[in-house]
């Protein structure tokens, strides 16, 4: 891990508040996540910060160097913000998107509608730590994810603007015993081995088991997994699981991907953004970049369009 300035938050809070549970309740956080996050951070500078007693913590001699480090950075960094506005520097617009495959295109779309700001991209997994660096001011923009009934939380210093709701698509090996199927009844997947990324602070991977246990089942073998689209291609190739994947995937040709009968997973795309450093311009842009990188996708996703025309034809719409 590398140290943040929330490290640093938490590291000073606790001195001031000789507790780690009254630190917790100043933070907004919990006890557990306070603690968790303080044996981080003692488990990376390689020595403990704080003596543990019945009244409270109290800082070693080597956390007293570092809380009194801390605050000083602390300091030069809240400085930094108070600036007078005639000189404050100009800084590229700072993105921040989760895994997402329209960021690319959302990217050269709103660089050519906006000459001014220039933009920097952090990839991001966990939608939670999008909203905390949001939060934190270390980025102004970001493409997040969240899930029907599980609407992206954050504070009012921050906005977001749905882009696109879409369903969940599974990729199976081309030779899988349901490879003939138009689309996969989750149920007959119950004895598959998964690929399943990680907790991304929203909602999944609970949404992923809430729908299997709807389904009768709880996946037997489960693989975490957190890389890159054509290294799990290759393993879902090669046989060893199969993965939930987004519908826009392109797939590689031992690999099928494949609709879920009756939709029973879906995931929202949305821009969030700090009012206060993005002009209403600027998201209009980017929602509208976003939005014209999605059809793109689409159309290059045909398991994705006869989807929709089947949809589109027992709806009518």
């Amino acid at each position: 891990m590398e140290l943040e300035l929330r490290h640093l938050r938490v590291v000073c809070a606790i001195a001031d508040a000789g507790s780690v549970g009254r630190a917790a309740a100043q933070l907004g956080y919990s006890q557990p996540a306070v603690s968790t996050q303080l044996r981080r951070i003692e488990r990376h500078l390689g020595e403990p910060l704080f003596e543990r007693g019945p009244s409270g913590v109290r800082p070693t001699r080597y956390g007293a160097e570092v809380v009194a480090r801390a605050r000083d950075v602390l300091a030069r960094a809240a400085a930094i913000g108070h600036r007078p506005a005639g000189a404050r520097a100009r800084r590229p617009l700072r993105v921040a998107a989760t895994n997402s495959p329209m960021l690319s295109g959302t990217v050269s779309r709103v660089r050519t509608r906006l000459l001014e700001p220039s933009l920097s991209v952090t990839s991001v997994y966990a939608s939670s730590r999008i909203v905390e660096r949001l939060e934190e001011g270390t980025v102004d923009v970001a493409i997040a994810a969240d899930y029907p009934g599980m609407e992206l939380r954050h504070s009012g210093a921050v906005r977001h603007r749905g882009i696109v709701t879409e369903p969940t698509f599974v990729a199976l090996p081309s030779w899988h015993r349901l490879r003939q199927c138009a689309q996969v009844q989750l149920a007959d997947l119950a004895e598959d081995a998964w690929f399943v990324t990680p907790d991304d602070g929203a909602g999944w991977p609970g949404v992923f088991y809430e729908a299997c246990a709807a389904a009768g089942f709880a996946p037997v073998t489960v693989h975490e997994f957190l890389g890159d689209q054509a290294q799990l291609q290759s393993m879902i190739a090669d046989g060893l699981g199969v993965s939930l994947v987004q519908p826009t995937l392109r797939p590689i040709p031992q690999v099928l991907v494949r609709p879920l009968a009756g939709s029973p997973l879906w995931c929202r795309y949305v821009l969030a953004w700090r009012p206060d450093t993005v002009t209403d311009e600027v998201v209009d842009a980017l929602c509208q970049s976003a939005t014209a990188a999605y059809r793109d996708l689409v159309a290059q996703a045909p398991h994705l369009r006869a989807w929709a025309s089947r949809i589109w034809s027992v709806t009518g719409a």
